[in-house]
């Protein structure tokens, strides 16, 4: 099966949209997935700072969604083909952590998300020249027409949705809205302080919302700002003096929670210093440098913890994300500006500048 696809084939160059081969069908318990549309994350973009550490050429992409039209043998699921499913990242489904209903602490995560797939399988996508792609970035490479994928990263959705705007349900919004809904617990009478306003930060601000927490978003770009204060928030700039204190008193002597998506050491200093005793700090992004932490950052109780896509079951965090969207208590659409697939630079470059908090990438409709 050929198709078109988005293909990154080094740290510098652009992305290329050409035509790429599936050399494969589903195999037990897989789904070949129509994608319909594919956000645009961070941890795709990442790629380009990997120094090697992710296998090039590849197709990206993994906030895909999309309609199912082939399925493998022994699928232990209610999916089938027509099925219209939200793709999210990938897990091995019998490792201790994903017994225990924690799949995005699965003890083969990076093996599975972010080095191309599971080792023992041969080269299924390649490109004209027949050329190896490493396929299954986050058990998807959704940047495509179509992404074969374990029936495991699926969750079936109501076919009367927008489907191709659902695919960031699977990563971004679901990390942001999970770390307040799954890791604070977060409900009436908490209060929280979100670091970033970008896609990560701007749901979790909804799901604050949503959930009837107090919420104070900290950011640099005044637009970003604005939308945090209409989601609900109240809005500072990372600029601001004093900017632990004027949390403190916002929240009236300290927030409860707070969740950092920016991985600057010097704001996370700040988070901390704006908890107050027994308030709790989640990371979201991966650090890049060191993060040396102030003296009394830590004292009275305080912790920090990573928090790894919202401490997410995607089956039952996604849902539970579209039935706030159908009541108008999470309007993550209003966060997407869509291109099409061949418009992926340009979507990145406005990524990269600020310009679009959560790009969705349209494929065309060329396969043979």
């Amino acid at each position: 099966m050929r198709f078109q696809a988005a293909v990154l084939r080094s740290c510098e160059n652009p992305f290329t949209v050409e035509e790429v081969f599936l050399r494969t069908e589903p195999a037990v318990g897989e789904i070949l997935v129509e994608i319909a549309g594919s956000g645009m994350c961070r941890t795709d973009l990442a790629v380009r700072r990997s120094a090697g550490r992710s296998p090039l050429p590849a197709v990206l992409g993994h906030e895909g969604a999309g309609v199912v039209v082939r399925a493998g043998e022994g699928l232990d699921t209610a999916i089938g083909v027509g099925d219209h499913v939200v793709l999210s990242f990938d897990s091995c489904g019998h490792c201790r952590n994903c017994r225990d209903a924690a799949p995005a602490y699965c003890e083969s995560f990076a093996s599975l998300n972010l080095f191309g797939g599971r080792e023992e399988e041969p080269p299924r996508l390649t490109d004209a020249t027949g050329k190896a792609l490493a396929p299954r970035w986050f058990g998807q490479s959704s940047f495509a027409e179509y992404a074969l994928v374990p029936a495991r990263n699926a969750v079936r959705v109501d076919p009367a949705l927008p489907l191709e705007l659902l695919g960031p349900l699977g990563c971004g919004f679901l990390t942001g809205a999970g770390a307040v809904l799954n890791t604070f617990a977060a409900g009436p009478g908490d209060t929280l302080a979100v670091f970033g306003a970008g896609a990560v930060g701007l749901a979790a601000v909804m799901a604050a919302t949503a959930a009837g927490v107090l919420t104070v978003a900290v950011d640099r770009h005044p637009e970003r700002l604005a939308l945090a204060e209409r989601f609900g928030a109240t809005p500072l700039h990372a600029a601001s003096p004093d900017l632990p204190e004027r949390i403190r008193r916002l929240t009236d002597g300290g927030a409860q929670h707070a969740l950092d998506t920016t991985a600057s050491p010097p704001l996370i200093n700040k988070a901390l210093q704006a908890l107050r005793p027994t308030g709790s700090l989640g990371l979201v992004a991966r650090l890049h440098t060191p993060l040396p932490l102030e003296p009394g950052t830590l004292d009275r109780g305080r912790s920090i913890r990573h928090i790894c896509e919202g401490d997410a079951v995607p089956g039952v965090l996604i849902p539970r994300l579209i039935g706030l969207w159908r009541a108008g208590r999470f309007p993550f659409d209003q966060l997407i500006r869509t291109y099409p697939l061949a418009g992926i630079n340009e979507a990145e470059r406005d990524c990269d500048a600020g310009r679009v908090v959560k790009p969705v990438l349209l494929p065309e409709r060329t396969s043979r």
